[in-house]
């Protein structure tokens, strides 16, 4: 992790990706530079473990095709992070007990086994 903060402003400057990146564990899954850079910058590959791990072991999740992922982050540092369908429907949930996340909210998108950030979509 990096000294730098991360702040919304700065997501907007990824609207594409030439580079794609495979998540370790579950290999199907791939992530984009905006989501490597979220990762790096705010020490948050655990966001990225989240939601590959869920395409593996909840059936549910993985149904999906389009799913949208949002953490959620209180003042307590504590927070929730959900994954819907698209349409606004939760499909899945779950609290974080601590985290360090910059952002009060913050969303990505997975589909077609790529995370993106929604302005790379």
């Amino acid at each position: 992790m990096t000294n730098k903060t991360l702040c919304a402003a700065d997501l907007m400057q990824f609207i594409g990706s030439e580079q794609w990146y495979r998540h370790g564990l579950v290999r199907k899954v791939l992530f984009t530079e905006g989501v490597k850079y979220v990762a790096d910058t705010a020490g948050a590959y655990w966001l990225i473990d989240e939601v590959a791990l869920a395409q593996q072991f909840n059936k549910r999740v993985a149904r999906e095709e389009f799913q949208t992922w949002k953490l959620t982050v209180k003042a307590n540092h504590h927070a929730t992070l959900t994954c819907e369908d698209g349409n606004g429907n939760a499909v899945w949930s779950k609290a974080i007990e601590f985290t360090d996340f910059p952002l009060d909210d913050f969303t990505l998108f997975y589909t077609d086994n790529v995370i993106l950030l929604p302005s790379e979509y």
